[in-house]
């Protein structure tokens, strides 16, 4: 299984699909922490995947924006 997607859902990054560092789901990654700015946004897995059997498209799997672990520093003036 090649080609699996990441769909984020919420925060800045909201309706984002991005490719994930995966050859097999059991390789994706429970919590995704991406740069953002001049801080980071976390997003953690939220479900199960879609798109797994052949022919249906590519594998999905998705990730909810998590507000309290994300950090986004005010910058200094």
């Amino acid at each position: 299984m090649a080609g699996i997607l990441g769909r984020l859902s919420g925060g800045p990054l909201n309706g984002q699909i991005i490719p994930l560092d995966a050859e097999s789901l059991a390789e994706v990654d429970d919590e995704l922490v991406l740069p953002w700015d001049q801080g980071q946004q976390v997003y953690r897995r939220a479900g199960d995947a879609t798109g797994t059997g052949e022919g249906d498209g590519p594998t999905t799997v998705s990730y909810r924006h998590d507000p309290v672990s994300s950090s986004n520093p005010v910058p200094e003036a």
